[in-house]
């Protein structure tokens, strides 16, 4: 199962991990996906999408 979100193609981003030392391993930072409901084309389907775009559509039904 891809850690991207369907509304906004948001994905995982990668960067490093610095330690106090400061050594860098390589890291990545998942996009929060959460299994939402929502209306699409009159029908209720269940979409795992992420929080950002979750909070942006309620926004717009208000």
């Amino acid at each position: 199962m891809s850690r991207v979100c369907p509304v906004t193609g948001k994905g995982p981003v990668s960067g490093n991990r610095r330690s106090h030392s400061l050594r860098a391993t390589r890291r990545r930072w998942n996009t929060n996906l959460q299994v939402r409901t929502v209306m699409v084309d009159g029908k209720e389907v269940r979409v795992r999408m992420s929080t950002r775009a979750y909070r942006t559509l309620n926004k717009a039904e208000k």
